[in-house]
């Protein structure tokens, strides 16, 4: 038996180890800051920029998506460039995009230069998206990479809240002709404060060890496991899992990313992307001022600004729920329950505004839709798809998903505007159509959740891998009978 001594000893060893590991997946996840921050700015400036430049509905789902075309081209860029490069150096190439984005779109001489900007940010944001969940997935301990991965959801949700905090002071800097004229320009360009400490801190962190592992260069991998485990021996265990897994992948005939193998894994991934968008989450996050302006929940002014900056701490607060119980509950059971909540909240949302019941009711929905996406689909769909493909495909496959995330969310934040001022439809439903039509998406996550998606809490990447492999495209009922 070890004596007290020793034992304390291997404890404190095994927290200063697991605690670089936080601290890498920390700076990391500044980028989740910057992707939330740069998506919802959007929601706090766009009444403003829709007077400025005096845009139709179609130009104001365009001034709000147009990010999001910059979202699929880095989408369809970082896998390539993170294999290329490295996941590090791609992340400071996404820090200096973010920062470009800010100066130019807050002094745009036009709206096509704003458009131009507001782009570039977006592929910063694809970027981010793929390369921060991808590099925390690589470097985390696999007892803790449910809550690593979960901290780059955290990050985005703070930085929709900081975002949100910002949009509200500015407001009440002037009346409202102050906003149109100048009020906007400060809420784009104060994007350029994180940009600059994302971009110096990232030169803090190592390169990922299964990517230098994938490159050969086998020291650089060994050293940076060694300092995640506390343990030479078990990073040496670590590294030969990866190398073997690699050497596996390497047989097999490259661009086959659709064998029968990966085939269930990939629908998994898609899924999750469509399902996490058409939700309707981000018609919430983009759209929260100029809603609960038209519905006049409260009164005042800024009382559009105020309770979306309500609703960011809910969205924040409520992140902390997965953080807390992921590796603990697992992946799937909190999708389920999420799926469910949103359902029944998003539901109410429609119904309420179809009857014209705008009141504190309709806002505690909104509210509770949200508590139910941030413990669920917020972060879970982010993780999921940065762990469940295999080593030397992740970075493309991952980026196929994002890209199919993105898209969905052009689509949802294109349309949301033309239908919701739609003659017609507003005739019909009062405003409820687009609310009723992601309810019904909400449902639809229930069973999908149910019957596709696997549980990988505490399971390495390459246990993960194996998962797929052995089941095929039988891997459901597999599922389900080891599950009993």
């Amino acid at each position: 038996m070890k004596p007290v001594s020793d034992c304390i000893k291997e404890g404190n060893t095994m927290k200063a180890h697991k605690g670089y590991a936080v601290m890498i997946a920390a700076v990391a996840s500044l980028g989740g800051i910057l992707f939330g921050y740069d998506t919802a700015v959007i929601a706090g400036s766009i009444g403003f920029i829709e007077q400025h430049f005096g845009l139709s509905p179609a130009l104001v789902g365009w001034a709000v998506s147009s990010a999001l075309l910059g979202c699929l081209i880095g989408a369809m860029t970082a896998g390539r460039t993170a294999d290329a490069i490295g996941r590090k150096k791609t992340l400071i190439i996404s820090a200096v995009l973010f920062a470009v984005s800010a100066v130019f779109s807050a002094i745009p001489p036009n709206f096509a230069i704003f458009i131009l900007a507001r782009i570039v940010g977006g592929i910063g944001i694809g970027f981010a998206s793929i390369v921060v969940p991808m590099y925390i997935s690589e470097i985390s301990p696999p007892s803790i990479r449910g809550v690593l991965t979960s901290f780059y959801q955290v990050a985005i949700t703070l930085g929709i809240l900081i975002i949100y905090i910002v949009n509200y002071y500015i407001s009440t800097l002037g009346d409202e002709s102050w906003g149109v004229d100048v009020g906007w320009r400060y809420m784009l360009g104060s994007e350029v404060l994180p940009a600059l400490l994302f971009f110096l801190l990232l030169w803090a962190i190592p390169e990922s060890p299964r990517w230098s592992a994938l490159k050969g260069d086998r020291s650089r991998s060994l050293g940076v496991l060694s300092k995640i485990t506390g343990s030479r021996k078990e990073a040496e265990g670590q590294l030969a899992e990866i190398e073997q897994s690699i050497q596996e992948e390497r047989k097999a005939e490259e661009g086959k990313l659709l064998e029968k193998a990966w085939r269930p894994a990939i629908f998994v991934g898609i899924g999750l992307a469509i399902l996490q968008q058409v939700s309707g989450i981000n018609v919430i996050m983009y759209y929260a001022t100029e809603i609960l302006n038209d519905f006049r929940i409260g009164s005042g002014e800024n009382a559009g600004f105020f309770q979306s900056m309500l609703i960011g701490v809910v969205n924040f607060l409520s992140t902390f729920i997965a953080v807390m119980t992921i590796d603990k509950f697992g992946r799937k059971s909190l999708l389920v329950a999420g799926s469910v909540g949103m359902a029944v909240f998003m539901t109410t949302v429609g119904v309420m505004i179809y009857m014209q019941a705008i009141n504190v009711g309709l806002l505690l929905s909104i509210f509770g839709y949200i508590v139910c996406f941030a413990f669920s689909w917020g972060p879970i769909a982010w993780i999921l798809i940065s762990e469940i493909f295999p080593n030397r495909i992740r970075g493309k496959v991952m980026s196929l998903c994002i890209f199919v995330l993105w898209l969905s969310n052009i689509v949802v934040s294109q349309t949301f505007p033309m239908l919701n001022e739609n003659t017609f439809l507003q005739q019909q439903f009062n405003g409820a159509f687009p609310f009723i039509v992601y309810g019904i998406f909400c449902l639809l996550c229930i069973p999908f959740a149910m019957k596709f998606v696997p549980e990988t809490k505490h399971k390495t990447l390459e246990e993960i891998e194996r998962l797929w492999s052995k089941r095929g495209t039988d891997w459901t009922v597999k599922t389900t009978a080891t599950r009993k």
